[in-house]
């Protein structure tokens, strides 16, 4: 039964945890960090309703945890201060970044809770109910946040295209 489901939205899913995470091997963990919460939960998943939403909130909660761990764990953050980071950071060799777009990075640059709510309406093609529905949040929230998103995206390629007001 899973192997249907992921193949009918594996693809969508991969596609949401690349959104999320700039990072191939975090988008990685992610997606089967989510499948694996999906085989643990199909029990308690309600057939009446669609699937796509409830695997979305899956994801986006799994999301949610690995942030919450990752501010919390001392490892990924070893330094005392910014300014020993700093020098580690320096020290370190560039790697070659993707080719990413201005808006792209734009909406990284955006708090979470706004470029979590834009990358599932825009990027994974949600409505705003399915937005909500998978954030567990009102209809009426998911408007607003993507509102506030745009001003804060137009003022921020605005000052970097030097764009009239």
């Amino acid at each position: 039964m899973i192997d249907e489901y992921i193949r009918l939205y594996g693809k969508r899913l991969y596609g949401l945890c690349r959104a999320l995470c700039p990072d191939v091997w975090e988008a990685d963990d992610l997606y089967q960090e989510t499948w694996l919460k999906v085989v643990k939960k199909l029990g308690s998943y309600d057939a009446s309703k669609p699937f796509e939403p409830w695997l979305t909130r899956i994801c986006v909660n799994t999301y949610k945890d690995l942030l919450r761990r990752k501010k919390l764990n001392p490892v990924t953050d070893p330094f005392t201060s910014t300014e020993e980071k700093d020098t580690a950071l320096a020290n370190v060799p560039a790697v070659q970044e993707e080719d990413r777009s201005d808006i792209r990075e734009a909406v990284d640059a955006l708090p979470t809770k706004l470029r979590t709510t834009v990358i599932l309406f825009y990027f994974c093609d949600l409505g705003e109910q399915q937005t909500a529905d998978a954030l567990k949040i009102p209809v009426g929230t998911v408007k607003s946040r993507l509102n506030r998103a745009k001003k804060m995206l137009k003022e921020e390629l605005r000052h970097e295209y030097g764009l009239p007001v």
